[in-house]
């Protein structure tokens, strides 16, 4: 099922919009400001945001500058009542992958999602590095730096940390990660995966006791939101 953030504060737009989207077999979340909006998107594993340009608190553009600023390429369609080109090249030139002006047909609105999808990559292959808050992981130099100063981690908890970031938003179970990272042939336990994990978190993680990047899905396994 496919994950959609719906960043707008028009009630009876979002009323509709989660009615319809739910009935299309999507999972719909929804926040009515851009501050919420910015840090779920930046956050979350969503696979697409619809994204209004007037918000409270912080408007659509500066939402999306952020987000494209942290090296988040969730795709983005944004939503205005504004028609004028000239909102439309703002968007586009920050990052938007479309855009769609107020009032729309429900129809085009869906077709434009379910192409955004089609195209959308579901995992992320940073080619070089990753940086999120005040870490820098850097993958060609096997190497990850905190506020500036390099961080200690062995080669297991290195490789851990590549493979959540470029499965970022993505659950994954603790199985793929032992096949995934400690190889096939090898015979660790899943409670390994929770041991390294545990040890990743005390070095990445503002407050390891309440993780905010490295989060745990109850049942399943793990999810990166860094």
């Amino acid at each position: 099922m496919k994950r959609l953030l719906l960043v707008e504060d028009e009630p009876g737009l979002v009323l509709t919009l989660r009615d319809r989207l739910t009935r299309e077999g999507y999972a719909f979340e929804n926040c009515t400001d851009g501050e919420s909006g910015l840090e779920r998107a930046a956050r979350e594993g969503f696979d697409l945001v619809l994204l209004d340009v007037m918000l409270p608190r912080l408007n659509g553009f500066d939402v999306l500058r952020e987000l494209r600023k942290r090296g988040i390429d969730t795709p983005v369609i944004m939503l205005t009542a504004k028609g004028q080109v000239v909102d439309k090249v703002v968007g586009l030139k920050l990052g938007a992958d479309d855009y769609v002006t107020k009032p729309f047909e429900m129809v085009e609105l869906l077709a434009r999602i379910e192409a955004k999808l089609r195209r959308a990559p579901t995992v992320a292959h940073p080619s070089e590095g990753y940086h999120f808050d005040d870490l820098r992981v850097d993958f060609r130099r096997a190497e990850v730096l905190k506020g500036g100063e390099p961080l200690e981690l062995s080669a297991r908890e290195f490789q851990l940390l590549k493979y959540f970031i470029e499965h970022r938003g993505a659950t994954l179970t603790r199985e793929e990660l032992l096949n995934e990272v400690w190889g096939y042939n090898a015979m660790p336990s899943t409670r390994t995966v929770d041991v390294h994990v545990a040890w990743l978190r005390q070095k990445i993680e503002p407050n390891p006791r309440h993780p905010q990047y490295i989060l745990t899905v109850h049942g399943m396994g793990y999810k990166f939101a860094g």
